[in-house]
């Protein structure tokens, strides 16, 4: 409750408990998901995937360890969270099987209770393979395309606590698992008392690190008997025709298992002590390994120590980023820093790529240097041909070079070059196709390339696809969706290229998935429209979830800073919106980092998107408007952008306010202010450098930047080498100031480095000390982003019940007009 305050929201469930939205936001809420395609690598079928809005706080409540940065449920040996760590593991209510050339159904029958993941499919579309977690484990299921038929493995518990438990094995129906060995015996147990005090130690040796949440690191030798207890795997090969499980070597704590496209060779990231106290898993001290299932051979091609002091936005020293080469049987690639993995310092080159084949005996040969950072190959069918891309960090640049791997030091050819922030010059991205052996490998057709893009522009997204000639870098626009809708290229169907299956949707109509057939090109068709004719047969018919949100208009604003930056938001007014009426509003927004001005203002997104309504957006059926996605761009040299934080923050709020008012909307004197994560500590600081919001409400925020003292969002800079940065940043050190009422929401299990479920209730203690109007929500369970359907209707209906309280009843001439003060 309020320090000195009665006040709770109307909404107060009795005794305390969470509370609910009042209609029509709870219905809105409870409206089902519409499915969404998986589509085969044949691109003949796809599984349409059931999951529900949100799952119960019974599910997210499950108990559970942390063990270096993995969450692990000790009742069934699973994972709790996500492999990104920022919400919880749920399960799909189900699936279909969709036959894409006719449009037929047919469902696939699981069990009661059943609890399954996102299915993978095999090379050729017939089969598909998924892990359903039970009360007591992790069993593997495989279904056929042809029937829908699914059944369970016999003698196949997986171990999915570090990822990787399931991946077919070349062509074959055969899958590579991950297995949760025989005979493991009872879980450790921690002594009542502990052993000892926990013990940290750093001897000489200058290196930055990301911090860490302490409670999801290891802290002592228990931590770690519990950790090797869980992440210890059986390699293990499944035959899905017969079900018959062979097991492969000995258990070991496997980080990641990766296939060869010949299906006989595997890469192991094979984890070792002694384990770090001060960092995750994904950094521990490993052996990078090829495994032979042929004849169980294994061959360690790299043994890297911890990497615990890797520079802020850095990479580690050694080889990483191992991949395959996909069009070659079993020849490893990978990247080795030439500048001591730091971004600061000047070097000719700053990777170079190695490669290593079968039977991986000689030494690695180097295929190029890369000048800037390695950001990864994709590989054509034949021959050495390989996109390489590299990012420069100080630039925000990529660069895509063609390159010949069989030519170690022959030039390459620059296709792409460009910011990163550059949105409406983006060629698009190169498609893929799977060859039998599962492998990815880049679609070309008659020396060209097909690139998909979003499409960016000043009146919104519009995406394409594009054919690309490799050899004089012409276009061809094959497709682009139409101004009064979002219709994105998703596969070519039957890996016809005369065929698009495409994903549609309208302000009215929800998302469904349709096929078109390229005919003959459009004479005099406008420059940047689409040029081929196609009609667009729907493939599926799923209905609208929530009628009553159709309701809602949404346009896209444009408009400048008054330093001359394009920015832009989406207006959103809500059912039953008289023009000319001005409405209490709601500012949604999250800063972005750009390096280059003109980038900044670059509109992305769309008005032509199915409106849903989820978090703040359904306040507009209690009569708000909202200003949504609002540009709020950090502009500057990356080594510096942060600066002029403030001053840069300050002018964007003004800037969007002052749009909205002028538009004839938004009530000046009644606008509220929220957003999450970096947008969190975006709304308090606006609460305390300006006047324009009556009140706000900041969700798993980060606001004391000296917690996180190496570097936060794209600052690289430690705190140490830049103070005032750090102190300008945080909220936290100007509570003071906060003479706006703040709503502060948390997951009291957040792991998100630098927004630990700390810094909410020092930021509430901060101004409540200092005289301020403040409350502070947190919210049991939950991660970074809040999971359980309990947790998020809570959410809500404190939004609601706050900015009900402190923005919709304001008067006229009561809120200064002045941004900053």
């Amino acid at each position: 409750m309020l320090a000195g305050s009665a006040f709770a929201p109307a909404a107060q469930a009795a005794e305390g408990g969470y509370l609910t939205p009042p209609e029509p936001l709870l219905g809105v809420m409870r409206a089902p998901l519409n499915p969404s395609p998986a589509i085969d690598p044949t691109a003949t079928t796809a599984l349409l995937l059931r999951q529900s809005p949100y799952p119960p706080i019974e599910r997210v409540a499950e108990p559970y360890l942390k063990l270096a940065g993995v969450r692990v449920e000790p009742r069934n040996h699973s994972r709790h969270d996500r492999s990104n760590g920022y919400g919880i593991r749920t399960c799909l209510e189900g699936f279909d099987l969709l036959d894409l050339a006719s449009g037929r159904q047919m469902p696939v029958q699981l069990p009661d209770g059943a609890c399954p993941g996102v299915p993978a499919w095999s090379p050729d579309g017939r089969l598909f393979a998924f892990d359903n977690t039970t009360d007591s484990g992790v069993e593997l299921w495989v279904g056929d395309a042809t029937d829908g038929r699914v059944r369970r493995i016999e003698g196949a518990q997986l171990n999915t606590i570090l990822g990787g438990a399931v991946q077919w094995l070349g062509g074959r129906h055969e899958l590579l698992v991950k297995l949760v060995p025989d005979n493991l015996g009872p879980m450790p147990q921690k002594a009542a008392v502990p052993p000892g005090p926990e013990i940290k130690e750093a001897i000489a040796g200058k290196g930055e690190s990301s911090t860490y949440e302490a409670r999801d690191l290891l802290t002592g030798p228990e931590d770690e008997a519990l950790f090797d207890y869980f992440a210890t795997a059986q390699l293990a090969a499944v035959d899905v025709a017969t079900g018959a499980v062979k097991k492969i070597g000995a258990p070991a704590v496997y980080a990641s298992v990766d296939a060869a496209p010949d299906g006989r060779h595997v890469r192991l990231q094979r984890l070792k002590r002694p384990y770090s106290y001060v960092t995750t898993y994904a950094r521990f001290a490993h052996d990078v390994q090829v495994l032979d299932l042929a004849d169980g051979g294994v061959r360690t091609i790299a043994s890297l120590p911890v990497a615990d002091r890797v520079p802020v936005r850095g990479v580690p020293t050694g080889p990483r980023s191992f991949s395959w080469r996909a069009n070659q049987p079993a020849t490893l690639v990978w990247a080795e820093a030439l500048d001591n993995g730091d971004w600061k310092v000047e070097v000719p080159a700053r990777d170079r790529l190695m490669t290593l084949a079968a039977p991986f005996t000689g030494k690695p040969k180097e295929v190029a240097k890369v000048k800037q950072r390695y950001a990864g190959l994709s590989w054509f069918e034949d021959g050495g041909r390989a996109l390489l891309a590299e990012y420069d960090a100080n630039r925000n640049w990529v660069t895509t070079t063609l390159v010949d791997a069989d030519r170690p030091g022959a030039p390459g050819r620059v296709l792409w070059d460009l910011s990163t922030d550059e949105l409406y010059a983006d060629p698009g991205s190169p498609q893929y196709r799977v060859l039998a052996n599962g492998a990815a490998v880049l679609r070309e057709e008659d020396g060209a390339l097909f690139l998909r893009g979003q499409g960016a522009s000043p009146q919104g997204d519009r995406p394409f696809l594009d054919r690309y000639d490799l050899a004089t870098g012409a276009t061809t626009r094959l497709f682009r969706s139409s101004a009064d809708a979002l219709e994105q290229f998703v596969g070519f169907a039957g890996g016809d290229t005369g065929k698009l299956l495409t994903w549609h949707q309208s302000p009215l109509d929800p998302p469904n998935l349709y096929l078109r057939t390229l005919g003959e090109r459009i004479e005099g068709a406008a420059e940047g429209e689409a040029v081929h004719a196609s009609g667009r047969v729907a493939i599926t018919r799923f209905p609208d979830p929530a009628p009553l949100a159709r309701g809602v208009k949404k346009r896209l604003v444009t408009y400048k800073r008054k330093d001359g930056v394009d920015l832009s938001f989406t207006l959103y007014t809500p059912p039953g919106y008289v023009e000319g009426t001005r409405l209490p509003a709601i500012l949604y927004a999250y800063p972005n980092d750009y390096a280059d001005p003109s980038k900044a203002g670059q509109v992305s997104g769309s008005e032509q998107t199915f409106t849903r309504l989820a978090n703040y957006r359904l306040l507009l059926l209690a009569g708000y408007a909202i200003i949504d996605n609002a540009s709020f761009p950090i502009v500057g040299d990356p080594k510096t952008a942060y600066d002029t934080y403030l001053e840069q923050l300050v002018a964007n709020a003004e800037a969007a306010v002052d749009k909205a008012v002028e538009l004839g909307v938004v009530d000046r004197n009644r606008i509220g202010v929220t957003g999450h994560s970096h947008g969190a500590l975006m709304t308090a600081n606006l609460l305390a450098h300006t006047d324009l919001f009556r009140a706000g409400v900041a969700s798993s925020g980060g606001y004391n930047k000296t917690l996180t003292p190496f570097g936060f969002q794209n600052e690289r800079r430690s705190f140490w080498a830049a103070p005032k940065v750090y102190d300008q940043a945080s909220a936290f050190f100007h509570a003071a100031k906060i003479d706006e009422p703040l709503l502060l929401v948390h997951g009291a299990d957040d792991a998100n480095p630098g927004t630990e479920p700390t810094q909410s209730p020092r930021l509430f203690q901060a101004i409540r000390g200092n005289g301020g109007t403040t409350r502070l929500v947190m919210l049991p369970f939950e991660p970074h982003w809040y999971t359980a359907q309990e947790s998020n209707e809570h959410f809500v209906a404190e939004m609601l019940a706050w900015f009900d309280r402190y923005v919709k009843p304001a008067k006229a001439g009561a809120q200064k007009k002045t941004a900053a003060r």
